[in-house]
């Protein structure tokens, strides 16, 4: 691949070794909880090609199970910490910090929450970088923790369990596994439409309003 190795879910797999399971469920924990970009789909894409040839031997509903826990203790994790950074962080103040922290972002992201917040959560899990943050900003604005946890752990049974198991069933496709760039790339493309429709959802209900 283009990415640099530590990008690459193959490699990643690999160097991982006998504890490949564990490693793949810490690198979702950091991803989803602790705001570092790392390549969420792919590697539960390739996770679930792996389990497929038994290079990585446990249980195909183990492994979901587990990964599952991962992501939604990782979006707790980052939930907890924007509650606990977001007072010091957006306080009121002037210059460049002033404008780059403004309190009223917070306002107008609780406000997001408040209209948009069930489907953003659940969505947010399948786009690359927005579910590394969206967590972080549901905890800075706030938002009713036991709303947030409902959500996200929909949003993370969905994501965990269903792109796993799209490459523990699709993976020993000849086509799939002779392509494996390919098809990786097409996963993050494709994560991206649910938040796009709704982006041009809202942009048109706004102007029927």
């Amino acid at each position: 691949m283009l990415l640099p190795s530590w990008m690459d879910p193959e490699y990643l797999i690999r160097a991982f070794g006998p504890y490949a399971l564990w490693g793949v469920a810490f690198v979702v924990f950091a991803e989803c909880g602790l705001f570092a970009i790392l390549p969420g789909d792919s590697l539960l894409f390739t996770v679930g090609l792996f389990t497929a040839i038994g290079a990585i031997d446990h249980h195909m509903v183990f492994v979901c199970a587990v990964l599952t826990i991962a992501a939604v203790l990782g979006n707790a994790c980052g939930y907890f910490i924007g509650r606990k950074i977001g007072p010091p962080l957006f306080r009121p103040r002037t210059g460049l910090m002033g404008r780059v922290f403004n309190p009223s972002y917070v306002t107008k992201t609780r406000e997001f929450f408040d209209r948009y917040g069930n489907r953003a959560l659940i969505m947010a899990r399948f786009v690359p970088i927005v579910r590394t943050f969206v967590t972080l900003v549901a905890g800075v604005s706030r938002m009713d923790f036991r709303r947030f946890i409902g959500y996200t752990a929909v949003g993370g049974i969905l994501w965990a369990c269903g792109v796993t198991a799209l490459g523990y069933f699709l993976g020993n496709v000849s086509f799939i596994k002779n392509n494996i760039d390919a098809v990786l790339l097409l996963i993050v493309f494709v994560s991206v439409i649910p938040m796009v429709i709704e982006f041009l959802l809202a942009r048109r209900r706004a102007r029927l309003a």
